[in-house]
């Protein structure tokens, strides 16, 4: 089984950057894909971005194309979120997941392990 530790959430101004890491410990990373999550206040989980575990596929939600990046390095065992042009509506708790599956999902409960989350909030 693989462990999730996400970091890199804090405070920002409204246009600002912002990268999460997330690294991993146990199972090698490289059998995973990885996604990330955000949860708002009284909203549901929702999808924000995905990737292969040989970086080939990457899915991102319309919100936040043209803005995050998604990469991993499968190396550091780390995949990372680069937030940039920051709004306040990305306010949210974040976070990383993994998935043993074949195919690259958006859907949250297809991801076997999640890790615990960080905190990133925009300010206008």
């Amino acid at each position: 089984q693989v462990q999730l530790v996400e970091s890199g959430g804090g405070l920002v101004q409204a246009g600002g950057s912002l990268r999460l890491s997330c690294a991993s410990s146990g199972r090698p990373f490289t059998y995973y894909a990885m996604g990330w999550f955000r949860q708002a206040p009284g909203k549901e989980r929702e999808f924000v971005a995905a990737i292969s575990w040989t970086n080939t596929s990457i899915y991102y939600t319309d919100s936040v194309k043209g803005r995050f990046t998604i990469s991993r390095d499968n190396a550091k065992n780390t995949v990372y979120l680069q937030m940039n042009s920051l709004k306040p509506e990305d306010t949210a708790v974040y976070y990383c997941a993994a998935d043993s599956g074949v195919v690259l999902t958006r859907t949250p409960r297809m991801y076997d392990v999640w890790g615990q989350g960080t905190q990133v909030t925009v300010s206008s």
